[in-house]
């Protein structure tokens, strides 16, 4: 029997729960999979969300994910908005075409995560004071930081599945 959970976005993502050597790979990182379930879920959709709701979250994951050129886990993303039915200014911040106008935090929010999900080393104290200046609590500050983190590591992990998959 199966350790790795059939809902698991990463596998799911890199289309890797059919049998094989990834799959094989992957049963013997239950362990690891699961953690990053988890992760998944506390950072998408924590019991306490702060001032960054679940929608909010939902969108800046979908944007992030188009940043990365990953449309097919800016979908899983954008099935999280419809589910959460946010309004329309909420689920316009996974188009990276827009920048949150009309709205100050938003467009912070949106900056911030554009710089990090691109050019992460290009960050600087001043896009924290950005942040800050426009409303954005210290404690949504590492709440959307760790949302950024997680999305880079998950990424990084499906497309390193992909190409795992395609030579095996």
């Amino acid at each position: 029997m199966s350790a790795l959970s059939p809902n698991d976005i990463v596998i799911t993502q890199a289309h890797a729960a059919d049998s094989g050597p990834v799959r094989d790979a992957l049963e013997g990182r239950a362990d690891i999979m699961a953690m990053t379930q988890a992760t998944h879920d506390a950072a998408l959709r924590p019991a306490d969300p702060g001032g960054i709701s679940h929608g909010e979250r939902a969108a800046l994951a979908a944007r992030i994910a188009r940043l990365n050129a990953d449309e097919d886990l800016a979908v899983h993303y954008l099935a999280r908005l419809e589910e959460i039915a946010a309004d329309e200014d909420v689920a316009a911040l996974a188009d990276p075409a827009r920048k949150g106008e009309g709205d100050a935090r938003r467009a912070a929010l949106v900056a911030y995560t554009d710089l990090v999900s691109t050019h992460p080393r290009d960050t600087t104290a001043a896009d924290i004071e950005t942040l800050k200046t426009a409303g954005v609590s210290d404690a949504d500050i590492v709440r959307l930081s760790e949302l950024n983190a997680f999305l880079a590591y998950q990424i990084r992990v499906i497309a390193g599945l992909k190409l795992m998959k395609a030579t095996a």
